[in-house]
């Protein structure tokens, strides 16, 4: 099934566009917005790499969902929702470039993931893995419902926390 288009109040979920690279590029490069994503932040360069392969892999083979995340027609930020080994279930991931911070978009926005998670996905939990420092995501996560699981340590010497929301009962 491809990637759906996804609304909320203030955003619009889509598959990427090939126009879409300087943007994602742009995000995933960015020091500030990568410093708890994955490895940490990626050069332009692995940005690049990574922006490709969403067509040539994930896409092409209809891997997991991947948007891009806009308000008012801008490019705001990168969503995803995937299985992963790591948490045994599917895990969402999000980053909003820095001028969409402190307005609400990340709550709304994971509200999105979590929900087509339960909706349309039909999944039981919805897992996310925080950095231990990442006070911010951490927040939000919890404000939305999600509470820790266990944590994780990470052979730099960080600690991942992981945790999980649950479909509410019918």
């Amino acid at each position: 099934m491809p990637t759906p288009v996804l609304h909320t109040d203030r955003l619009l979920l889509e598959p990427y566009r090939p126009d879409d690279a300087e943007d994602a590029v742009s995000l995933l490069a960015d020091p500030e917005v990568g410093r708890f994503m994955g490895d940490g932040p990626l050069s332009a360069e692995e940005a690049g790499a990574l922006f490709g392969r969403v067509f040539t892999k994930v896409y092409a083979n209809d891997l997991f969902d991947v948007w891009a995340v806009r308000r008012d027609g801008r490019y705001v930020g990168h969503a995803e929702i995937k299985r992963t080994d790591q948490v045994d279930g599917h895990e969402i991931i999000y980053a909003l470039a820095k001028p969409a911070w402190g307005a609400g978009l990340g709550t709304e926005l994971a509200r999105a993931l979590v929900r087509y998670g339960f909706d349309t996905l039909g999944l039981p939990r919805v897992y996310a893995t925080v950095a231990d420092a990442n006070h911010a995501s951490l927040a939000l996560l919890g404000k939305i419902g999600f509470v820790h699981e266990r944590d994780i340590a990470e052979d730099d010497g960080g600690m991942t926390r992981v945790l999980v929301v649950d479909r509410a009962p019918a």
